[in-house]
């Protein structure tokens, strides 16, 4: 049977990793897992509470196309809770995951042909989901004096339709500030590119709170998940804010596209947003293991990599180790049993000397996995 070219996309090369570190698993090896980016601990104890007695009552059928009320309310009132910006929760969106916001994003905003920029290092979903919908991705070579985040000069005069950006970023875990934020919305605005702002990772910083994109504009998409702070990444529930122009444009999308987010997700989700106290527990986990990693790296001489201000990673260079990041990665499972992340993932051109390093795991798993990394690297 004939195939598209809009399904050749490229692997995730993390999935790749992770059933091998799987099948290393079954064999009996103890392995020690960061390369995965979820975190380690459950969703929220009141949250599948809520889930299960609302199993005893309610069939949890199909939800409206854009979510259940209670939670695009609560969502809304995130943004002034925590970013002081009131939003109408009609502008308010529930996903299947991010994931699915991506690509109600993309269909709505741009036709085929359209270039779409995007920084590198970056999620690699976010090329090969352009490249399925016949959108252009254009990589961005960010620079590490810039933290690995784009500026205005990575793609001003280059006749982008679209620019996406990410804070806190994956795989580098650094940030925006206002200024920074506002100078590429101003470019954008300019030139009549569209902003899409990731922010999955918002919840998760240590050395300032991140900026929302909707402090400084309306006229952007703002996607979001309950995957990463919330801790429910199999559950795949996120959530995106459109102008309010576009919140029809986006409910016809969805319809057709996903009838709904998961019902029994949207439940868990609502209560999830008031449990601060268990969320910020774990957060106190990753702080600890953030301080670990960036302490130990470089005795294992792996000291080149600019410090997260979010997320639970680390983009370390190990150019003068391997030109094959992807070779090294398979070897360091092979020899200690550690599965990271090849950074050829993030940036196709320069990744082949890069490794993506999470520490969303327990304190004692991150303490073992350095351990046996120095061991690898004395070698």
């Amino acid at each position: 049977m004939r195939n598209s070219s809009r399904g050749v996309v490229d692997p995730f090369i993390v999935m790749d990793v992770m059933e091998e570190a799987r099948q290393a698993e079954a064999s009996g090896r103890d392995i020690i897992h960061m390369e995965v980016g979820q975190p380690s601990t459950a969703a929220p104890a009141d949250a599948r509470v809520a889930l299960s007695a609302a199993m005893e009552h309610d069939p949890l059928g199909y939800s409206v196309a854009l979510g259940i009320p209670e939670l695009r309310a609560r969502v809304a009132q995130h943004y002034a809770d925590k970013h002081g910006v009131k939003i109408s929760p009609e502008r308010v969106v529930i996903t299947p995951g991010s994931s699915g916001a991506f690509i109600l994003a993309f269909t709505a905003l741009f036709d085929a042909g359209a270039k779409v920029g995007v920084g590198e290092p970056g999620y690699p979903s976010y090329r090969q989901i352009l490249k399925a919908l016949d959108v252009t991705p254009v990589g961005l070579q960010t620079q590490a004096e810039n933290r690995f985040q784009p500026v205005v000069a990575d793609f001003a005069g280059q006749g982008l339709d679209g620019l996406l950006v990410a804070s806190p970023a994956n795989p580098s875990g650094t940030m925006l500030d206002r200024t920074a934020m506002q100078a590429l919305l101003e470019a954008c605005a300019a030139e009549d590119i569209s902003f899409i702002s990731d922010e999955i990772y918002q919840g998760i910083e240590y050395e300032g709170e991140a900026v929302s994109a909707l402090e400084l504009s309306d006229d952007v998409y703002v996607i979001n998940s309950f995957s990463k702070y919330f801790s429910m990444t199999g559950w795949r529930i996120g959530w995106m804010v459109v102008p309010e122009d576009h919140v029809r444009l986006i409910e016809r999308l969805a319809q057709n596209m996903f009838i709904c987010a998961p019902h029994a997700s949207q439940i868990a989700a609502l209560t999830a947003m008031d449990c601060a106290d268990e969320l910020e527990g774990n957060l106190d986990v990753y702080r600890a293991n953030r301080a670990l990693m960036i302490r130990e790296l470089p005795k294992a001489g792996l000291g080149n990599f600019a410090p997260p201000d979010g997320a639970f990673y680390i983009y370390v260079d190990v150019s003068h180790v391997t030109q094959d990041s992807r070779a090294l990665a398979s070897d360091i499972l092979k020899e200690v049993g550690v599965a990271v992340t090849p950074g050829m993932d993030f940036d196709p051109k320069r990744g082949a000397t890069t490794l993506r390093l999470s520490y969303a795991r327990s304190t004692e798993e991150i303490e073992e996995g350095l351990r046996r990394l120095k061991r690898y690297f004395e070698r």
